[in-house]
C-alpha cells in the first residue's frame, strides 16, 4: 500500500511546510488552563488565545496533527462507536492555520492542490460548499480549472462556523468527496435523497473544511468584522485515509478498514483466538461492531493514560472509566472473560508511536491504568451481564420493550454498571430503560443517606390513628382554623401535631419545609420550625412559645399562620428551578435530566444529569434565558389530570415527588411543563431576577447549579458591587483601571517572589553574609548534632540548608531552625546510617512542641512550624538532650 496513515498524516505536513507553515506538535487532549471544555475536540482548540487576541501566535503561519476526543457535551459521539464505520472518539485533526496571513485566495487552491496533485484525489469525485452569501469563496472557486461545472453548493447553518455563542466567527468552505453509489445506505430522513450535506448520507463525506474567521458576534448576535482575518482548516485524519485507500484498492473501505485501525483490529483478533471465541473481523457484523468500538476505546484509554489520566467518579475520569468499562463489556461480545485491554494497547502503540512517542514511553504505566480499572469492573461485569440476558430473555417472550427501574438500579447499585452503560447494552436491542423509575430509586438511595445524616430538631412518636390523614390546603392559603387530630411531646420538648387539614407546606420534591407559628383557642403559642409528612399525613414539628403543652391536645381547635415571606421565597426559588430544568435542556440537550434539588428561602439547587462542566458561555446563555422568561412574566398554570394524560401531554416528572393515579401539572408560558406537587408563583415575573452562583461536578455524571432569585439575587449582587467597590478603594482606581492595577500588583509581586526566592537561596547556601548564626556541634552518646538558626529564611528553603551540613559533616543528625519574626520553621535531617535509630520525624515531634508548634515526617527528613521564635534557642539545644 502506498498511502499508508503515517504517510497522508506526513505528506500533509510536508505540504504545508514547504508553503511556509510552522508545524508544530499536537497539544494535549486534556486542555491546560481551559475550563470550558473536558477535552480537546476540535484542532482549532489549542488556538482559541490567538483568535480571541489574548496570546500573539510565534509563526503567522502553523500547521499540525491534533490528537482529539469527542465523548461529552455537545460533540458526543460515543453511542455510534462501533455501530457504523465512521464514528470515533478519539481522532486525529490535520490542520493549517493563518493567523491574520494568507485568506480565502490561498487557502482554497492550496487545499485542492492537497487533494487532487498529492493525494490524487479524482477531481470529478469532489463537490465545493460556500456559506449561501460568500460571493468571495465562490470567486475563488471558479478560478479552480478542474472543479467541474455546478459543483458548487451554497448552504446556511451548515457552512458558517462559530466559536460559541459570541466571540470569533466566520464561513466555512468545505470539500466533499463522492464515495460512490455503493456506499449510499439512504438518508436519514424518509424523501430525502443522498446527497451533499443531508443528514444520514454516507455516499458524501468531508475530506476538508476551511473557516474564515472574519467576524466577533457580540451578546446581541451582532456581527463586527475583524481588523484582522483568519484561516482554520481541518481534516479528518480517517476519513482521509479511507478515502485514498479505497481508490488505491478498488474497495469501498470505510475508517476501521484503513491500515491504522487494522493493525489494531488485528491485536483484538490476536486476543480472541487465545482468550475468546476466534472470531475474525468481516465474519459477523454483531462481532464486527465489537470489533471497532473495542479498536476506538483502546486509542482512546491509551492516549488518556499516556496523559497521566486514571479512572474515576468525576468529569474526565469518569469518561475514561466508561470507555474502559464499555470496551472491557464488548470484550465479552467476543468471548473473552479476562482482563485483556492491555494485549490491544500494545496494537494502538505499533499503529501509532511512531507519531506519537509518548505511547512507547507510557506503555508500562498505560497497561497498569487499563488493567487495573478492567480487573475491578470484571469482577462484577460478568454477573451483570448475566442479569441483563436474562432480563432481555424475559421482555422478549412478554413482549415488553422497557427493562424495568429497579433492574436498571440493581445494575448500578449492585454491578457498578452505569444507567448510560446499560442503555448501551439494550439499545441495540431496541429496548427502552425506565429512567424514571431508576431515578426514583436513586432519589431514595440519597433520602436515606440524608435522613441517617439529619442532625436537626427530631419529632417526637406520634400515634396515629388507623386510616388517620391530612391535606394540605396551602397552595392559595397562608392561614387555617383546624381541628387538632394527632399531638404528641411535653413541656421543654419538641412538639408534633398533626391536623385534618393545613396550609403548611411539607418537605418534598425538593421544597423545604414551612415554617409559622399555631396558635391555641387560649392563646397558647407553638413556633412550628420544620413541617414533614409522616404515613399520610403531615407533620408540625415545633417548640412551645407561650402557655402550656396540653393547650395542644387531641380535638382541640387551633388556628395555623404560616411565615408567609420565607415561603413566598421558596415558592420563587422553585418555580426558578422549573424555568432552569428548560433552559438546561435547551442550551445543553435533551439529555439533561433532573437528579435532585433542594428549595428553600435563601437560594436554589439543582442536580442534573450531564457529562462535563458547563462553558462560560453556556452558562451565561442560561442565566439569560432564564431572566428572559422571568421578565416575559408568563401565567404559572396548575392542573389536576391522570398521570398517563399528563406523560402524554410532554409533562416531566420532576425529582423527588411520589406520583398517584391523579397528579399535579405545572405549566409556565409555552415553555416548562413539569409534573410537581410544590408550591409556586402566579407568574414567573414574580420571581423577580435569577442569579446563577456556581456549577460544579457531584458525582459521576451529574452537576450541580446553584442559584438566587428575587431579593437574595439583588443582595448578592449589592455585595459583589461592595466588594469591588473596596477593592477600588484599596487600589485608588475603579473599574477597568482597578483591574488594570491589580493586573500589575500582581505581576509585580511575582517578580518579587522571584527575586526573594533568589536570595533566600543564597542565603542557604551561605553566599551572602547575615544568614544566622554558624553552626553548633556537639556529641551525644557517639553521634554527632550540628544545629543551626538562622533569621527570616522560609521553609521552603530550609531543605537545602540541612542538605548541605550532612554533606558537609557526613554522619550526623541536622538540624536547622528559622526565626520569621512572628513564627518559626524547623527542618530535621538524619543521615541513612543513623536514621534506623534516631527518626528525624521523632526528634521533630519532641522539639516542636518548645515552640508552640507540630510536626512529622520520615525517618531521614521532617519539618515543623511553631509560633514561639523566643524559644528556638532552647528547641534546638535540647535535639542533644533527646540523643543522650
Amino acid at each position: 500500500m502506498q498511502w499508508t496513515t503515517a504517510k497522508i498524516r506526513q505528506s500533509f505536513l510536508d505540504f504545508f511546510k514547504a508553503r511556509g507553515h510552522e508545524i508544530v506538535p499536537s497539544a494535549s487532549i486534556i486542555p491546560r488552563g481551559d475550563a470550558t471544555l473536558l477535552f480537546t475536540n476540535a484542532g482549532m482548540v489549542p488556538f482559541k488565545d490567538y483568535f480571541l487576541g489574548i496570546r500573539t501566535p510565534t509563526s503567522k503561519r502553523v500547521a499540525d496533527s491534533q490528537k482529539c476526543l469527542r465523548i461529552s457535551g455537545k460533540h458526543n459521539d460515543l453511542e455510534a462507536v462501533g455501530r457504523d464505520t465512521y464514528h470515533h472518539t478519539f481522532f486525529e485533526m490535520l490542520g493549517n492555520w493563518s493567523f491574520g496571513d494568507y485568506y480565502k485566495e490561498a487557502a482554497i487552491p492550496w487545499h485542492w492542490e492537497l487533494i487532487t496533485k498529492v493525494w490524487k484525489i479524482p477531481a470529478d469525485r469532489l463537490w465545493a460548499t460556500i456559506y449561501t452569501n460568500d460571493d468571495e469563496a465562490e470567486a475563488v472557486w471558479k478560478k479552480i480549472p478542474d472543479l467541474l461545472p455546478g459543483r458548487i453548493l451554497r448552504f446556511e447553518k451548515e457552512n458558517f462556523w462559530e466559536m460559541g455563542d459570541t466571540g470569533p466567527c466566520g464561513p466555512c468552505s468545505e470539500i466533499h468527496f463522492d464515495r460512490g453509489e455503493g456506499a449510499c445506505k439512504g438518508a436519514t430522513h424518509p424523501g430525502l435523497k443522498c446527497a451533499v450535506n443531508v443528514e444520514g448520507c454516507e455516499r458524501f463525506i468531508e475530506l476538508g473544511n476551511l473557516v474564515f474567521i472574519q467576524y466577533n458576534r457580540d451578546a446581541a448576535g451582532k456581527l463586527t468584522p475583524l481588523p484582522m482575518k483568519h484561516v482554520d482548516t481541518g481534516s479528518g485524519l480517517e476519513r482521509i485515509a479511507a478515502a485514498i485507500q479505497s481508490l488505491e484498492t478498488g474497495e469501498l473501505l470505510g475508517n476501521y478498514d484503513v491500515d491504522l485501525f487494522q493493525t489494531i483490529i488485528k491485536s483484538v483478533e490476536r486476543v480472541t483466538g487465545e482468550l475468546g471465541n476466534g472470531a475474525r473481523y468481516g465474519q459477523n457484523e454483531e462481532f464486527d461492531i465489537s470489533f471497532r468500538a473495542i479498536a476506538d476505546h483502546a486509542r482512546t484509554m491509551s492516549f488518556l493514560a499516556a496523559e497521566g489520566l486514571t479512572p474515576g467518579n468525576s468529569d474526565r475520569e469518569y469518561v475514561m472509566r466508561r470507555i474502559i468499562r464499555r470496551a472491557a463489556r464488548h470484550g465479552r461480545y467476543l468471548g473473552i472473560h479476562t482482563a485483556f485491554l492491555a494485549q490491544v494497547q500494545k496494537g494502538v502503540i505499533e499503529a501509532m508511536s511512531d507519531a506519537y512517542p509518548e505511547l512507547r514511553a507510557e506503555a508500562k504505566k498505560i497497561a497498569e491504568v487499563v488493567t487495573n480499572e478492567e480487573a475491578r469492573f470484571g469482577e462484577t461485569l460478568d454477573r451483570g451481564l448475566e442479569l441483563i440476558d436474562a432480563e432481555r430473555k424475559r421482555l422478549k417472550e412478554t413482549g415488553g420493550r422497557t427493562l424495568a427501574g429497579d433492574v436498571a438500579f440493581k445494575l448500578y447499585d449492585t454491578y457498578g454498571f452505569p444507567l448510560d452503560l446499560t442503555q448501551d447494552v439494550l439499545r441495540s436491542e431496541g429496548i427502552d430503560v425506565d429512567v424514571a423509575g431508576f431515578e426514583r430509586l436513586m432519589d431514595e438511595q440519597r433520602e436515606r443517606a440524608r435522613a441517617a445524616r439529619k442532625d436537626d430538631m427530631a419529632a417526637p412518636e406520634i400515634q396515629l390513628a388507623a386510616g388517620t390523614s391530612s391535606r394540605f390546603v396551602g397552595y392559595h392559603e397562608y392561614e387555617r382554623d383546624a381541628q387538632i387530630i394527632a399531638a404528641s411531646g411535653k413541656d421543654g420538648d419538641s412538639v408534633a401535631v398533626v391536623v385534618a387539614e393545613t396550609p403548611f407546606y411539607p418537605e418534598g420534591g425538593g421544597q423545604v419545609g414551612d415554617r409559622g407559628v399555631i396558635e391555641a383557642e387560649s392563646g397558647a403559642l407553638l413556633e412550628v420550625v420544620d413541617t414533614r409528612k409522616s404515613e399520610g399525613s403531615i407533620v408540625h414539628v415545633g417548640r412551645l412559645l407561650r402557655g402550656e403543652i396540653g393547650e395542644f391536645e387531641k380535638g382541640r381547635r387551633v388556628h395555623l399562620k404560616v411565615d408567609r415571606e420565607r415561603r413566598d421565597a421558596s415558592m420563587r426559588n422553585h418555580s426558578a428551578t422549573h424555568i432552569l430544568h428548560y433552559a438546561l435542556r435547551d442550551v445543553l440537550g435533551k439529555g439533561v435530566h433532573q437528579a435532585g434539588s433542594l428549595v428553600d428561602p435563601n437560594r436554589l439547587r439543582f442536580d442534573f444529569h450531564h457529562q462535563g462542566a458547563i462553558s462560560e458561555g453556556d452558562l451565561q446563555t442560561i442565566e439569560e434565558e432564564i431572566n428572559a422568561r422571568v421578565r416575559e412574566n408568563a401565567t404559572v398554570r396548575m392542573d389536576e389530570m391522570a398521570y398517563d394524560d399528563a406523560i402524554k401531554a410532554g409533562a416531566l416528572a420532576f425529582f423527588g415527588d411520589k406520583y398517584g393515579d391523579v397528579v399535579r401539572v405545572i405549566r409556565m408560558g409555552d415553555f416548562s411543563v413539569e409534573l410537581c406537587g410544590g408550591t409556586h408563583v402566579d407568574a414567573t415575573g414574580q420571581i423577580g431576577m435569577f442569579k446563577l452562583e456556581a456549577e460544579s461536578g457531584i458525582a459521576a455524571g451529574v452537576r450541580r447549579v446553584e442559584a438566587l432569585t428575587g431579593q437574595g439575587a439583588l443582595e448578592a449582587v449589592r455585595k459583589r458591587e461592595k466588594i469591588l467597590e473596596e477593592i477600588g478603594h484599596y487600589l485608588g482606581a475603579r473599574d477597568a483601571q482597578a483591574l488594570d492595577r491589580l493586573e500589575k500588583l500582581v505581576a509585580r509581586e511575582k517578580e518579587l517572589e522571584k527575586k526573594l526566592r533568589a536570595l533566600e537561596q543564597k542565603l542557604a547556601s551561605g553566599e551572602v553574609s547575615g544568614a544566622g548564626s554558624d553552626e553548633n556541634v556537639v556529641v551525644a552518646n557517639g553521634v554527632k548534632i550540628v544545629t543551626r538558626k538562622v533569621g527570616g529564611i522560609e521553609a521552603r528553603s530550609l531543605r537545602e540548608i540541612v542538605d548541605k551540613m550532612r554533606q558537609k559533616h557526613g554522619s550526623c543528625i541536622a538540624v536547622v531552625g528559622s526565626d520569621l519574626g512572628d513564627k518559626v520553621a524547623l527542618v530535621v535531617a538524619v543521615t541513612p546510617d543513623l536514621a534506623g535509630k534516631h527518626k528525624a520525624g521523632d526528634i521533630i515531634k519532641e522539639i516542636a512542641p518548645i515552640v508552640g508548634g507540630t510536626g512529622g515526617g520520615r525517618p531521614d527528613f521532617a519539618q515543623a512550624g511553631g509560633k514561639d521564635p523566643s524559644k528556638l534557642d532552647e528547641a534546638l539545644a535540647h535535639v542533644a538532650t533527646l540523643v543522650s
